[in-house]
C-alpha cells in the first residue's frame, strides 16, 4: 500500500501512517542491498532450502494420520469417560467377550449379506448362502484368534448360533427386534414385520471379532490384513447368487484415510504445469529482450523453495504431519504467485516513471510500493493461519503450522531470491540480451526486411526498433475506459445492490442450514470398498444406534432403598429422551431389586450392606453377564453400569442431539452419571466445532483490524477491509451448505484462511480510492480499478489454479478444500472488483486524506 511521504505529515485520524512510513524506509535499505549484491539473496534461498529439506528424512517418522487423534477434539469428554471404563471394567476376550461391554469399537471384520432381487436373507437359499460365507471366514486362524465367550468363539450373529445348519427360522417364528432375550435389532436389517413377528428380512450382519488382549494381539491384526486381501476373491470362489456382501474392518477407515495423500500427489505436477503456464502467459512479452517468462518461471520456483523449506523445518521441529498439510502446497504456490505478480506489476510502473534511473533506484522504488502491499497480506495470512492453532483439533493446528511457516518463507524469497532475480533480469535486458541464450541481440541492416515473428524472437521487437519499456496494459485499458465506467453507472449500480442483497440473503439462509460434524465414510477414498458398507448399514440398519452405557461413576450405598429410587429415577429421565426406547434397556440394579422383591433364589434382603454384597453372587449364577458391570470391591461397589437402546439416530444433527440430551440428563441427575459410548469419540467434535469457528474466525478477524489500522493509513479504508472480511466469510459459511460441506475440522480450517483472502482483495481497492486524488466518487472507484483491478484478477485467477486441480480428487477432504477456496476468492474478488468499487461511490468525499493530488501519482504501482 502506498502511503505519504511527506515528512511534515503527522499521524491524525485520517492519516495513521507512523508505522507505513518506517517500514517504507526499511524496505528501501533492503532494496538497495538487493540491488548492490544480487547474487547472495540467489544463492543463500537454494541452500538454506536445501539444507531445510533435508527434513524430509523424518517424514515417516512425523506422520500421524491416526483418524481418532487428529480429527476429534483434543480434551474430549468421551475420552476421560473410555478412560474411566477402562480402569474400572476391564476386558478379558479369551474368557467372557461381550461387544456391547467394549470401551472401543473392537477388533473385528464385519460382512452385510443382502438378498439379492428384494427377496428375504432368511430364504433357504439365501440362507444357505450365509452359511457358505460364513465357513469361508470361520477358518482355523479365525477360531485361533476369535474373541471367546462361553468356551467357544463369539457368535458373529445370533441366529447363526440358534438355528445354523437346521435352516433358516420361518416366517413368525422370531419377534423382533428381541426373540427369546436376544436382541436383533443390530443382527437383522431390513425387516417386515406383523404384530412384531417378523415375515421378512432383507440383509443379516456377521461380525468377527478378535482377542485384541494378550500376545494374539498381533496375530489378530495380520488376520484382519489377511482377510481384506483375500474377501473379494473368496467371495467371488463362492459363486454367490441369492446375496450380495459388502465387507469391512475395524482397520479399513484408517488404512483408506491413510491412502488419501497418496492419491493426490500426481495432481502435483498438473497444478504446477498451470500455474507456470499461467504466469508465463501472464509475464510474455514480444520482445526476446523484455521477455519475462524467468521471472514467472523463478517466481513459481520461490514458491515451491517455501514450501521445501517450511516443511523441512517443521519436520525438524517434530510438527506432526497430517494428511490435510498436503493441502497447503497448492495453496501456497497460488499465493506466492499472487505476490510474483504484484512485485512485477510494481517494478513495470517503475521503470515506465524512471525510464533513466538506476537498478537501485529502480528496486527501492519497487519494495517501497510493492512489499508493503505483500507486507500486509502475508502478515494477515499468517496470522490467520496461527490464530488457527488454538483449537481442539490436532489436524487443525498442525495445517495451520505448516502453512502459516510456509508463508513467512514466501514472503522472505519473495524480498530476497525473487528480488535478486528481478535486480538480474534487469540487467540482463539493459544488456540487450536474449532471454534465453543470454546473447546479445542486435538490429543489423541485412535484417530490416525480416518478417515481425523473426525481429520479435531474434531481435528485440516486431518493428526493428531497440526495446522501449511497455505502455500501459491491455488489461489496465480495459478496467480503466470499459469496466470502470460499465460498474459505475447509476443503474448498474442498483442492480449490483440488488445483486448484492441477494447474496447476503441467500449467504444468511445458508448459515442457518449448516450441517455440523465430519462423517467418518467422508475419509476414505470414493471408489473405496468401505462406501457401499456404509451405505447398506445406513439402509438397512439404521433404526437401532448405539447402546449406551449408563456409568454410575462413583461409590453409592445401593443398598440404601433411597438411593436405588434416585438411580432408577435418572434411568428414567435418561428413557425418556426420544433417542431411546426404555423397552430395552438392560440394568443389572433393575434385575436385582425385582428378584429381591420377589424373593426369588434366596435373595430376600438386599437393604443392608452385607446383604446386598454378599447375594450379589446369586444375581451373577442367574445371569453371569452382570458381574462384568460391576467394579466391586471386599466392601463396596466402587462403580457400575448399565445400558440403554438408542434409536433413530441417522444423521450428524440426531448424533448431536443425542449426545447433548444423555449428557444434559446425566447431569441433572442427584447421583455421579456418565454416559458412554465409543462412537462419543466422535460425536464430541459437535461440542467444539462451533464454538472453535467463532472464536478463531472473530480473533483473527480482530488482529486483521488492527493490522489493517496499524500498516494502512485511512481508518475509512480499514472499515471496508472489516466489512470485506465480515461479508465474504459469510457468504463462503454460507454457500458452502448448498454444495454439500459440512462445518468440519477440514472446513474450519478454511473458514480460517477466508479472513486473509478477504484483506488481500479488497485492502487494495478500497486504499486506491481513499487516496485518489479525481473529483468525484464514480472517476476514484475507476482509476483504483484502472491501478488494481488487474492485479487483483491475476491474483485470484492464480490462486484458483493452484487447487482447481484438487476438484479432480477422489477424496472428500480435498473437494472441500477446493470448494471452499474456490468460494473464497470467487467471493472476495467479487467484493474486490464489484461491490466495494460501487459502495465506495456511495460515500462521495468521505475519509479522504487532504493531500489526495500528491498521493495519486505515489500510488501508481501496480
Amino acid at each position: 500500500m502506498a502511503g505519504p511521504r511527506d515528512p511534515a505529515e503527522r499521524c491524525s485520524c485520517r492519516n495513521t501512517n507512523c508505522v507505513e512510513r518506517p517500514l517504507r524506509r526499511l524496505f528501501e535499505g533492503l532494496a538497495s542491498g538487493v540491488a548492490a549484491c544480487p547474487w547472495p539473496f540467489v544463492l543463500v534461498p537454494l541452500l538454506l532450502s536445501g539444507g531445510l529439506g533435508a527434513g524430509f528424512l523424518f517424514l515417516p517418522q512425523r506422520q500421524a494420520n491416526d483418524i481418532e487423534g487428529q480429527f476429534t477434539p483434543t480434551w474430549g469428554p468421551a475420552k476421560a469417560e473410555r478412560d474411566f471404563v477402562r480402569r474400572h471394567f476391564p476386558t478379558n476376550d479369551s474368557e467372557r467377550f461381550s461387544a456391547p461391554r467394549l470401551p472401543t469399537e473392537g477388533a473385528y471384520a464385519a460382512l452385510i449379506a443382502v438378498a439379492t432381487n428384494g427377496t428375504s436373507v432368511l430364504d433357504p437359499a439365501a440362507w444357505a448362502e450365509v452359511l457358505r460365507l460364513n465357513a469361508t471366514v470361520h477358518d482355523a486362524d479365525y477360531e485361533r484368534l476369535c474373541a471367546r465367550s462361553a468356551g467357544g468363539c463369539a457368535s458373529p450373529n445370533p441366529l447363526l448360533s440358534r438355528w445354523g445348519d437346521a435352516g433358516p427360522p420361518g416366517p413368525g417364528s422370531l419377534r423382533f427386534p428381541v426373540t427369546d432375550g436376544v436382541f436383533l435389532g443390530a443382527a437383522l436389517g431390513g425387516v417386515e414385520t406383523d404384530g412384531g413377528r417378523v415375515l421378512r428380512a432383507r440383509a443379516l450382519k456377521l461380525v468377527y471379532y478378535l482377542r485384541e488382549d494378550g500376545p494374539e494381539a498381533q496375530d489378530s491384526r495380520q488376520w484382519l490384513e489377511s482377510f481384506l486381501q483375500n474377501i473379494v476373491s473368496k467371495v467371488a470362489e463362492l459363486r454367490l447368487g441369492s446375496i450380495q456382501v459388502t465387507y469391512f474392518t475395524s482397520l479399513s477407515r484408517q488404512q483408506e484415510f491413510e491412502g488419501n495423500a497418496k492419491s493426490v500427489i500426481p495432481l502435483f505436477s498438473v497444478t504446477y504445469f498451470l500455474t507456470i503456464s499461467f504466469a508465463v502467459i501472464s509475464c510474455l512479452r514480444l520482445s526476446c529482450i523484455r521477455n519475462n517468462i524467468w521471472l514467472a518461471s523463478c517466481g513459481v520456483l520461490s514458491s515451491g523453495l517455501a514450501v521445501l523449506s517450511s516443511f523441512g523445518l517443521m519436520l525438524f521441529c517434530g510438527v506432526p504431519f497430517v494428511v490435510t498439510v498436503a493441502n497447503a502446497p497448492f495453496l501456497i504456490l497460488g499465493v506466492g504467485v499472487d505476490d510474483m505478480f504484484i512485485m512485477i506489476a510494481s517494478w513495470e510502473q517503475s521503470s515506465r516513471k524512471k525510464e533513466k534511473s538506476g537498478v537501485k533506484s529502480l528496486l527501492a522504488e519497487t519494495y517501497a510500493e510493492a512489499a508493503l502491499s505483500v507486507t500486509i497480506t502475508t502478515l494477515t495470512d499468517v496470522l490467520a493461519f496461527f490464530i488457527g492453532t488454538w483449537t481442539a483439533f490436532p489436524s487443525v493446528r498442525s495445517f495451520c503450522l505448516y502453512t502459516g511457516t510456509a508463508f513467512v518463507f514466501c514472503y522472505v524469497y519473495t524480498m530476497t531470491f525473487f528480488g535478486a532475480v528481478l535486480v538480474l533480469n534487469h540487467k540482463r535486458e539493459q544488456g540487450s540480451r536474449h532471454w534465453l541464450t543470454c546473447m546479445r541481440v542486435d538490429v543489423g541492416k541485412d535484417q530490416a526486411e525480416s518478417s515481425c515473428l523473426y525481429n520479435a524472437c531474434c531481435i528485440g521487437s516486431c518493428s526493428r526498433q531497440p526495446s522501449q519499456p511497455e505502455g500501459e496494459h491491455p488489461m489496465s485499458t480495459f478496467f480503466k475506459k470499459y469496466y470502470g465506467p460499465f460498474v459505475t453507472n447509476k443503474w448498474i449500480k442498483v442492480l449490483m445492490v440488488l445483486l448484492y442483497g441477494a447474496y447476503l440473503g441467500g449467504s444468511i439462509y445458508g448459515c442457518t442450514q449448516v450441517r455440523e460434524g465430519i462423517d467418518l465414510r467422508n475419509l476414505a477414498n470414493d471408489a473405496s470398498y468401505v462406501i457401499p458398507y456404509y451405505d447398506d448399514d445406513d439402509k438397512y440398519f439404521s433404526t437401532y444406534g448405539p447402546r449406551v452405557m449408563v456409568l454410575i461413576a462413583e461409590s453409592v450405598d445401593y443398598w440404601n432403598e433411597s438411593v436405588r429410587l434416585g438411580i432408577e429415577s435418572c434411568t428414567q429421565n435418561l428413557e425418556n429422551i426420544s433417542y431411546v426406547d426404555k423397552n430395552h434397556s438392560e440394568s443389572w440394579l433393575r434385575v436385582y431389586t425385582e428378584l429381591a422383591k420377589r424373593g426369588l433364589r434366596g435373595l430376600i434382603n438386599i437393604n443392608s450392606k452385607t446383604d446386598f454384597l454378599n447375594n450379589l453372587t446369586g444375581l451373577f449364577r442367574i445371569l453371569p453377564s452382570f458381574e462384568w458391570d460391576i467394579n466391586k470391591t471386599q466392601d463396596e461397589i466402587e462403580a457400575s453400569r448399565f445400558f440403554i437402546q438408542t434409536v433413530n439416530v441417522t444423521s450428524a444433527v440426531d448424533e448431536k442431539n443425542l449426545l447433548n440430551q444423555l449428557r444434559e440428563a446425566a447431569k441433572q441427575c442427584s447421583i455421579p452419571l456418565k454416559v458412554y459410548h465409543p462412537a462419543f469419540i466422535y460425536y464430541d467434535q459437535y461440542l467444539v466445532i462451533v464454538q472453535n469457528t467463532v472464536q478463531n474466525v472473530v480473533i483473527a478477524a480482530g488482529a486483521m483490524l488492527v493490522v489493517s489500522l496499524l500498516l494502512i493509513p485511512n481508518p475509512l479504508c480499514c472499515l471496508w477491509v472489516t466489512f470485506a472480511i465480515a461479508s465474504v466469510i459469510v457468504g463462503v459459511a454460507g454457500f458452502m451448505t448448498f454444495w454439500n460441506v459440512n462445518l468440519d475440522s477440514i472446513s474450519m480450517i478454511n473458514l480460517v484462511i477466508c479472513i486473509g483472502f478477504s484483506v488481500d482483495f479488497s485492502a487494495h481497492i478500497s486504499y486506491a480510492f481513499v487516496t485518489s486524488g479525481e473529483s468525484s466518487a464514480n472517476k476514484r472507484s475507476i482509476e483504483a480499478l484502472s491501478l488494481l483491478g488487474y492485479p487483483v484478477l491475476q491474483g485470484a485467477v492464480s490462486t484458483i489454479l493452484g487447487v482447481v486441480v484438487l476438484a479432480a480428487a477422489n477424496t472428500y477432504i480435498f473437494r472441500t478444500f477446493f470448494k471452499i477456496m474456490f468460494l473464497v476468492i470467487l467471493f472476495g474478488a467479487l467484493h474486490g472488483l464489484v461491490f466495494i468499487p460501487v459502495f465506495l461511490t456511495f460515500f462521495g468525499n468521505f475519509g479522504r486524506s487532504p493531500n489526495t493530488k500528491s498521493k495519486k501519482l505515489e500510488l501508481e504501482k501496480l
